[in-house]
């Protein structure tokens, strides 16, 4: 961390400055240039970010920098504190867990992209002809109830059932299955509650290693199959679904990475607002 504030300080604004910069950039979700005028014309937001009134404050291009030297590595370490501290304050626990998948949407020209296709003698456009022409190489076609397709990436999200905190949160190309991403979200203990897409091997074998209790519904064609149970699952899902219900399904980034720094970002900023809801609904209880 002390180097990247040394790199920082090129601009005359320190890492935790620049930081909260990013913060107010994901709870507002605003790009760069919208954050540089934010900045500029709200006192509060010069407050949150600890400028003064009269003070610069940093241009549009200091924030793709800052991006990049924390990167998505160390944002994975800050993650992991603000959910220790979370922890820490009783909010999370982690004993019951819902995961689930939703779809994210890459920056493409499909016009573009289908002339370029046409151009190298491509039979079609798909998974393997895709990275020779695209822009955004690691971007892939996914599908999901075998009729909705679309081009990008596939977000994987944990959610603590106890309070609705975001707990982990994994970025993939698009043509990864739900049952081939839970090894990134399964925890180290307690219950799993998922849908029929994390009923397989994988998944299974993922629960087993880390001795998780994986309650998932299951597909038509099991003989297994338990519909009153399903059901059920189904019932106490439901509440958590709203977390991934409002989500900006369009990335504004390439590639893996960036757009995992941004999903980091974004339950980050999901936590904290969570989090004040809670402790604010709780004070209003002891209050009367």
């Amino acid at each position: 961390m002390n180097s990247i504030e040394k790199e920082a300080a090129y601009k005359g604004y320190g890492l935790a400055c620049l930081f909260r910069c990013l913060v107010l950039q994901f709870m507002e979700d605003i790009s760069d240039r919208e954050l540089e005028r934010y900045i500029q014309e709200n006192k509060a937001a010069k407050w949150f970010c600890d400028f003064g009134l009269t003070e610069r404050t940093p241009d549009h291009s200091v924030f793709s920098r800052i991006r990049k030297r924390i990167g998505t590595n160390q944002l994975s370490q800050i993650f992991n504190l603000v959910k220790d501290q979370l922890k820490d304050q009783g909010l999370m626990s982690e004993v019951f867990t819902f995961v689930d998948a939703s779809h994210l949407i890459a920056k493409a020209n499909s016009w573009e992209e289908r002339d370029a296709v046409i151009k190298k003698k491509y039979d079609q456009l798909n998974n393997e002809t895709l990275p020779k022409v695209a822009k955004d190489k690691q971007a892939k076609i996914g599908c999901k109830g075998g009729s909705k397709y679309w081009y990008g990436y596939k977000k994987h999200q944990s959610v603590d059932m106890q309070s609705g905190l975001i707990n982990k949160v994994a970025v993939t190309a698009a043509n990864v299955t739900d049952n081939k991403g839970f090894k990134d979200l399964c925890p180290n203990d307690g219950a799993v509650y998922a849908d029929k897409g994390y009923c397989l091997e994988d998944s299974q074998k993922a629960a087993k290693i880390k001795n998780v209790h994986l309650v998932a519904i299951k597909k038509n064609n099991m003989q297994e199959k338990n519909k009153d149970l399903d059901r059920w699952v189904t019932k106490i899902r439901s509440p958590y679904e709203r977390v991934f219900s409002k989500d900006n399904k369009r990335v504004r980034y390439v590639g893996i990475a960036k757009n995992q720094f941004a999903e980091f970002m974004k339950a980050i900023c999901f936590n904290l607002r969570r989090a004040t809801v809670i402790k604010t609904a709780s004070l209003s209880l002891i209050m009367g």
